[in-house]
């Protein structure tokens, strides 16, 4: 994640629980809301959910870690697996995909160790340093344990010269090893994932943390255009993993405030290649999970059962390709 943009900027269905929660998390949404939208006729609770924007890790262990800094109370402590089991279960999140912020290399061998023992987790999007000779090695290392899903690239830099055969190369062995990249910045990263496309036309891309702070500048409408032309590309998915704000210092949590946004991304890309993400813990600089979780449930329930269904957890399978495991298995047994 980026660390210059943390202030402000990073921002799930029932489970487990009967109706009267549901309407307990959702009230205010009025008839048709996602009050057991994902059931079937007349039962309850609603869909599951996997959430595609998780960071774990451990500031305890014995060499540290690399990110967050110790003055960020908030996110400086353990944010493990079985915290965010805890934390989540009651909403319904069944799975989570674990997005690495480390640049330590050995950071992606610690997190798939931490998966193995963690059913929740039923994907890993880890972090090389794409277009480097130690590249193909590290990618075929860690790409042979299944959760291994794919990359994540922040503020992309292609380079050029010699170096872009390199990158190009590297985008190759991904889209060949069918694995995800991951894009995370601002309004610029667009113009190279369209570059990015052109590289690797079959390699899956999934644009993290929209909507984009830019769409409250007057820059809004560039980003429009932009992602408009992005949105013309096969493959390329949106994470819907940047919603809350804060206004003087308080949650807005009135869904009309957010819905200009949200209706904007959806006539783009549709209802088949949005996916459901918090990034927690960097959520909680802004919002408390059920409060983000409650914000996006809300918009969507408006989109009906199955499309409510694609975004919360069917395109993050088809973006993915994550592992069915503990309860996300069921998932693909209806």
């Amino acid at each position: 994640m980026n660390k210059n943009r943390i202030s402000l900027r990073r921002r799930s269905f029932l489970k487990g629980v009967g109706t009267a929660a549901a309407g307990l998390l959702l009230d205010g949404a009025g008839p048709g809301t996602l009050h057991g939208l994902c059931a079937e006729a007349g039962s309850a609770p609603p869909c599951p959910s996997i959430d595609t924007h998780i960071h774990v890790y451990d500031p305890a262990r014995p060499q540290g870690v690399p990110w967050p800094p110790k003055n960020l109370d908030v996110l400086y402590s353990a944010h493990m697996p079985a915290g965010f089991v805890t934390l989540t279960e009651r909403l319904g999140v069944v799975g989570a995909v674990v997005v690495e912020a480390s640049p330590w290399v050995e950071d992606n061998q610690w997190v798939l160790d931490v998966a193995k023992d963690n059913p929740i987790i039923v994907g890993f999007i880890g972090n090389l340093e794409v277009g480097q000779p130690q590249f193909a090695s590290q990618l075929k290392r860690f790409a042979a344990n299944p959760l291994f899903r794919g990359l994540r690239l922040r503020d992309v830099t292609i380079p050029k010269g010699p170096g872009e055969a390199a990158f190009v190369a590297d985008m190759k062995r991904l889209a060949d090893r069918q694995l995800t990249l991951d894009v995370v910045g601002d309004t610029p990263i667009l113009a190279d994932v369209l570059r990015i496309k052109k590289m690797a036309p079959d390699l899956r891309v999934v644009i993290d943390h929209l909507p984009f702070h830019a769409w409250d500048k007057d820059g809004s409408a560039a980003m429009r255009d932009a992602l408009k032309e992005v949105a013309q590309l096969p493959r390329v998915y949106i994470k819907i993993s940047d919603v809350p704000r804060q206004v003087g210092g308080r949650l807005v949590e009135d869904l009309e405030f957010y819905r200009p946004g949200l209706d904007v991304l959806w006539s783009l890309f549709g209802p088949d290649r949005a996916i459901y993400g918090s990034n927690w813990p960097v959520s909680d600089l802004v919002a408390p999970y059920a409060s983000m979780y409650k914000i996006v449930a809300n918009y969507f329930a408006g989109k009906g059962e199955a499309d409510a269904q694609k975004f919360f957890w069917k395109n993050s399978l088809a973006a993915y390709s994550w592992v069915p495991r503990g309860k996300a298995a069921s998932l693909l047994q209806k």
